[in-house]
């Protein structure tokens, strides 16, 4: 403790005694003045010496306040200038006033004074105006900035090897992948044994290979698959290349008569392994239900596809098709009544298949309805006919009719759409623990969780197809009436342009079974009639088509002139049949004010992925999408991403 303070302390217990000599003092006046006068003169002359004893602790007090003053002043000077921290002052003009000496070893000068603040730090132009914090690279450092500006104050703080720190543990972070040889039997199918030897030992080289040039881990895990484990430095690398194995691997089989394709699921973005291995398990599936040939990254919330510029191959063999059929008619017989339901506004695949599956249904002498909200233009012959027959017609119901009565013995079948936001009721899913979804389409990032029975063949024509194969071995006394096959007929000739493209041997099968069930194919034509007023209208849109990238054909309708999804699609489909095209685009307002996009390829070309960019989807040689804004706002975004995807890979194989 200080001396001055010591005495402070004295002093005070001082007082206190001379106030009590003072009573004494009194006292002994009144009874003793001989006495009493001694003690005042003792009196006197200590409040002399006690008097200078606060004089001297003025003294030390005033000496000690000065000294420690100097040393905080001193103390702060050295802070400022040692800290390490940039500090900063500026002017209303922007121009620096005054900053410590860490400011200017950021730009190694001795002096900043006077120069303009947004030239040394011209990223602070383009921050916002609420915007306080900011990072920004001076040199080969980067510094936090913190802005006061209402003290016109800036702070940097260096976070040059923090961010170097947390860049290393993300490029450290793992990565699993699950790579599939995704038609190993199709491929193989009829090979002998050394021919298959031979093309699997070039496979696995190639793959080998592959793995080694970028740093990958390498374990075989079964004939067909393989696991993989990289960090995210790698794993960028390979998205870099965009998955270059998957065309090096159907470039090094295309001999044969039937390339082998590979499918590759990775996941990423979590700090549990069990985790990031059902991410990569999931992106696996989520490859092989878009058709296989394809690599899916789902990192974290972050899903990308690569690759999936080839068709889904078609399966020779119809095991599994027996197996879900026979998988139905058990899920059947255990509920107590079928909801089936497509996508809102249906087409004529989904409304075919709905037939079909509700066919199934009734044999199975269960009860089954057709949910149906509202009703496609290109539909309704089919549906006049159908209200026609009171058969078919009682089993139609509208969405409030089927909330009522589902209930957790109900089974959902949804078809030709695996998205729950697309269904024609989306609260029927919730109501029910039972779900079957039979579709064509390449599987999107959406789905349907917690299905008991899923059916996804990207390879097939179209839902109807596979309807039509499932009810091949549902049940042998099976026979259709006229309108139920010419249903599922329509929507294989509607799916495939009247059995032009995504054909294969099974889909004429499919077709030759309905026929031979009772279809009628003028009944189709007539069914898919089309009419004047609505040729006019595709012409006025085929106008304005153009031609870019020598075989892409675009048309983009004039604004305020509204056409249906139908409509659109139409002139897309009509588009891919001109002279040079391998696919189009059409553009046009839709009468609920939305853009709607329709896309068409004949397979050279994956438009799904286009789609897919623009918010949509669909199936690689047909595929859509509905965005808000304006014509010519979707235009330049549709050609920004044609022409990012021709820098990357090229449009077309």
């Amino acid at each position: 403790m200080p001396k001055f303070l010591l005495k402070r302390w004295h002093g005070l217990h001082i007082v206190w005694i001379f106030v009590l000599l003072t009573v004494l003092i009194f006292i002994l006046l009144l009874y003793q003045w001989v006495i009493g006068v001694i003690a005042l003169m003792v009196c006197g002359v200590l409040a002399y010496f006690t008097l200078k004893a606060e004089q001297a602790f003025r003294k030390d007090l005033n000496h000690y306040v000065a000294t420690l003053s100097h040393r905080i002043k001193r103390a702060g000077t050295d802070v400022i200038h040692e800290l390490p921290l940039g500090i900063l002052l500026y002017n209303e003009e922007k121009v620096i006033e005054w900053h410590n000496p860490f400011v200017a070893k950021m730009f190694g000068k001795d002096s900043l004074i006077g120069e303009q603040l947004l030239e040394l730090f011209p990223a602070l132009k383009s921050r916002k105006e609420k915007e306080l914090k900011l990072e920004m690279e001076v040199g080969k450092c980067l510094y936090m900035v913190q802005l006061r500006t209402e003290e016109r104050l800036l702070y940097f703080t260096d976070i040059t090897e923090f961010r170097q720190l947390a860049n290393r543990f993300e490029e450290g972070r793992l990565a699993i992948g699950i790579v599939m040889m995704d038609n190993l039997d199709e491929a193989t199918q009829g090979m002998d044994d050394q021919t298959r030897s031979i093309m699997m030992a070039r496979v696995t080289g190639e793959i080998t290979e592959w793995a080694q040039k970028n740093h990958v881990y390498l374990r075989r895990t079964a004939s067909d698959r393989y696991l993989i484990l990289m960090d995210q430095k790698g794993l960028k690398a390979l998205e870099q290349s965009r998955f270059e194995i998957l065309d090096e691997v159907r470039d090094l089989t295309i001999e044969h008569k039937l390339p082998l394709t590979l499918s590759i699921g990775i996941g990423s973005g979590s700090d549990s392994l069990t985790e990031v291995g059902q991410l990569a398990q999931t992106s696996l599936d989520m490859a092989l239900g878009r058709g296989g040939d394809q690599a899916a990254v789902k990192i974290g919330e972050r899903l990308s596809f690569y690759g999936g510029r080839s068709n889904a191959v078609e399966k020779r063999t119809r095991v599994r098709a027996r197996v879900i059929s026979h998988a139905l008619r058990d899920l059947i017989k255990e509920c107590d009544k079928v909801i089936i339901m497509g996508h809102r506004y249906p087409d004529m695949d989904a409304i075919g298949a709905a037939i079909g599956v509700l066919k199934a249904v009734h044999v199975s002498n269960k009860e089954g309805y057709i949910v149906l909200e509202g009703v496609n233009p290109s539909i309704q012959k089919l549906m006049d006919m159908i209200y026609e027959d009171e058969k078919l017609n009682r089993w139609f119901i509208t969405p409030e009719q089927a909330m009522q009565i589902t209930n957790q013995r109900t089974l959902a079948v949804v078809v030709d759409t695996h998205k729950a936001s697309m269904v024609a009721e989306p609260k029927l899913l919730q109501l029910t623990q039972r779900k079957f979804i039979v579709d064509h389409h390449r599987r999107g990032e959406e789905f349907i969780q917690d299905a008991t029975l899923v059916y996804m063949e990207p390879y097939a024509s179209s839902t109807c197809e596979l309807v039509t194969e499932l009810l091949q071995y549902f049940n042998d006394r099976l026979t259709m009436g006229v309108l139920e096959a010419t249903a599922l007929l329509a929507g294989i000739v509607v799916d495939t342009k009247s059995f032009s493209l995504a054909t294969g041997a099974r889909t004429f099968e499919a077709a030759s079974f309905l026929r031979r069930n009772g279809a009628d194919s003028s009944l189709v034509s007539r069914l898919l009639k089309e009419e004047l007023s609505s040729y006019i209208q595709k012409s006025e849109v085929i106008k304005n088509a153009v031609v870019i990238y020598d075989h892409i054909a675009l048309a983009v309708t004039e604004p305020n002139h509204k056409y249906s999804q139908l409509l659109i699609a139409q002139v897309a489909d009509t588009l891919l049949t001109m002279t040079g095209i391998m696919a189009s685009f059409v553009i046009s307002e839709r009468p609920d004010g939305l853009i709607g996009i329709s896309a068409r390829s004949l397979g050279q070309m994956n438009v799904q992925v286009v789609m897919e960019r623009m918010g949509g989807g669909g199936h690689l040689t047909n595929a859509a999408t509905q965005i808000e804004g304006t014509i010519s706002e979707a235009t330049q975004k549709l050609k920004q991403i044609l022409s990012e995807m021709h820098a990357e890979e090229g449009l077309f194989e």
